[in-house]
Formats: C-alpha cells, structure tokens, sequence
C-alpha cells in the first residue's frame, strides 16, 4: 500500500512539474500579432502590408509565423498579409465540441466567423501542407467570398496520406483521460526525440532552420495544441473523402505549387487535383522539398501574383 502512494505522489509530481516546465517553455515564443474573438475565444494572426488580402494558412505543426518571410515580401508587393494561427494552435484557441470532433467544415466556418471579425473581403486564401484542404473546403462552402486559393505542398486526397488508415497515437491522444495522462507525464520525457524526428521528416532533405526545432518543442507539444494537431491528423481523410467530389465544381482561379523534392504524397495529389480543377495553373519547384513557406518564401508570392494575373487582378472566372 504504501509503495501505490509513493508511486501516486511521485507521478502528481512529475505532472505539476510538466505543467510548469509546458508554461515556462511557451513563455519564450509569446504571441507577436492581435487578436480578435470568436464564439467568445481567442483567435491570433499576424498581418503586415495594405491592399487586396492575402491569407496564409499553416500546416499541422505550427503556428501562422510559419510566414513570416512571405507575409513581408506579400507586403512590400502591395498585398494586405494575414496569418491566422489555426484553432487549438499557437495562441488562437480551439472551440470544444464535447464528444464530437473539430471538422474541417467546423474549421472553415470558425475562418469565416474570424474573417468578419478581422475585417476580411474576398480574400485570396493561401493554404500550406494540410491546410491546402481547409482552403479549398472553404472555397466550396463559399464561393462568392474567395479571390482565389493557392495550394503549397498540398495534400488534398486521403491516398498517401500517412494516417490513410488510421493513427493509433491519435485516437491515445483522444482519449478523455488516458491521452491527458499520456500527454502530461510520458510526452515530456520523450518530447525532444519526437521533435526531432518530425522535423527531420518534414524539413528533408532541407535544412532544419535555426531554433525552429525549440519553437516546436515550446509550443507544439503543449497539451492543448499536441491534441487539436491529433484531431486534425484524424479529421483529414473524412474530409478529403467529402472534399474529393466538389473540386471540380470549384470554379476560382487556382495555382497549385509543389516541391519536386517533397517527401510526402504531394506532387501525385497536386498533379492529380490540377487534372481535375478547370481554372488551375501547376507549379513544380525543382530544388523545395516540403516546407516551401520558409525556404522558398519567394515562390509562394509569385504563385499569388500569378494567381492575381490570371483572375484579372483578382475578378472572378466567369
């Protein structure tokens, strides 16, 4: 009896302990943008520049500053720059639906609520890994309000997808009481082996940039956003599964930017999906792999002019 209440004391321990280790980690990458509210929760971006609005959407890891060196080029080329950091990520917090999960219709109206809020008309909507899905369900769900989308190192069908077939650390993650346990006492101790990992999975064959990998460790192991991340990674193929059969009645201007070096399926959806859009124009970058937004910042401006040229200074395609 004795050795249980040991053991019990110790791990109450060691979960206070990481809890505060969590928070003091995050203390060193604090939010940098504004913020406004929706359903009464915390959204964060960042937004630099004036002109037609320009939307950046990250990936799974993350946060919005995954576009800092694009949000100033968009700038300094006359474009109004926004990066909103996704619900549960970074410092915009993620609405709970009790039992049921945070869709990807769940998210592209949680954007729609932010746009309002924000001040945000018909913008042009850059989506970045798993985003290159929202952005395009958002185009679905409301054609008369987008400008255009550009998708980079997209995934956009659930063939390939690495959780194709479920993920099992998802559903622990998911758990009610297990993946808060799990998250809390087990995570902090193998955190920066998971870390490393997945952003030498996500980076490769390019370079890591400096202290990324810490920003990482802060902010995307956290409880809370290590959670939205999981219920995002769950909720991709039901919605590439809903997505599949409306793009080709999206009728927006659309550049579709890939990394020739990309690690992930990406290059076979982007060819695939620019087969089916009918106001598409495919981008392969020879020397990016996956995270185009940080090593080829350059690019993903150029898809957005592209795009702006194409749709006539961002007019409609009859």
């Amino acid at each position: 009896m004795l050795i249980v209440i040991i053991a019990l004391v110790l791990l109450v321990v060691v979960y206070l302990y990481n809890r505060y280790s969590y928070k003091k980690r995050e203390s060193r990458f604090p939010p940098a943008g504004k913020f406004v509210t929706v359903n009464g929760l915390p959204v964060h971006y960042l937004e630099e520049g004036e002109g037609r609005p320009i939307v950046f959407l990250h990936g799974g890891v993350l946060r919005g500053n995954d576009f800092c060196k694009v949000m100033k080029l968009g700038a300094s080329n006359g474009y109004r720059t926004l990066a909103l950091d996704r619900p549960g990520y970074g410092y915009s917090q993620r609405p709970q639906k009790g039992k049921a999960q945070f869709t990807l219709i769940d998210q592209a109206q949680w954007l729609h609520m932010a746009f309002k809020e924000i001040g945000v008309e018909k913008p042009v909507l850059v989506g970045h890994s798993w985003s290159a899905l929202l952005v395009l369900t958002y185009a679905s769900l409301y054609p008369g309000q987008v400008a255009g989308v550009v998708t980079v190192a997209g995934g956009m069908y659930k063939e390939g997808y690495p959780a194709e077939k479920g993920d099992p650390l998802s559903r622990l993650v998911m758990m009610p009481v297990v993946g808060h346990l799990v998250m809390n006492i087990l995570f902090p101790l193998v955190g920066k082996i998971m870390v490393r990992s997945i952003m030498k999975a996500t980076f490769g064959p390019e370079p890591v940039p400096e202290n990324y990998e810490e920003e990482v460790y802060a902010l995307w192991l956290r409880p809370a956003q290590f959670r939205a991340n999981r219920e995002d990674v769950l909720q991709f193929v039901p919605g590439a599964e809903y997505m599949e059969h409306r793009y080709s009645l999206l009728q927006l201007p659309t550049v579709i930017l890939v990394g020739e070096r990309d690690p992930f399926p990406t290059k076979e959806h982007s060819f695939k999906l620019n087969r089916i859009l009918p106001h598409a124009e495919l981008k392969v970058l020879p020397a990016a792999a996956h995270m185009i937004p940080h090593h080829q910042p350059e690019e993903v401006i150029k898809a957005v002019d592209t795009l702006m040229k194409t749709s006539k200074e961002g007019e409609d395609v009859p």
